[in-house]
């Protein structure tokens, strides 16, 4: 896997983002919650795309699912 990329919701589309996942790109997220800021991590092992966020880690077994998750969550413009 290479090294993660940083980015801010709404810098990429949320093709973008599947596309960059399924090339075995990790992707941390910045956002405002719990009174701070954090960062949720993307990721796609090739089966499973996953979305670790602070209090839950959701796991996606198809890119319909998973854009309809970066889309829901405003990590893609």
């Amino acid at each position: 896997m290479s090294d993660a990329r940083r980015l801010e919701p709404g810098e990429l589309t949320a093709e973008e983002i599947l596309s960059e996942l399924t090339e075995g790109r990790r992707l941390l997220v910045s956002v405002d919650m719990f009174g701070g800021s954090h960062e949720i991590s993307l990721r796609y092992d090739g089966e499973t795309y996953y979305c670790d966020t602070p209090t839950r880690l959701h796991k996606h077994d198809d890119p319909d699912e998973m854009r309809a998750c970066i889309e829901r969550m405003g990590y893609g413009r």
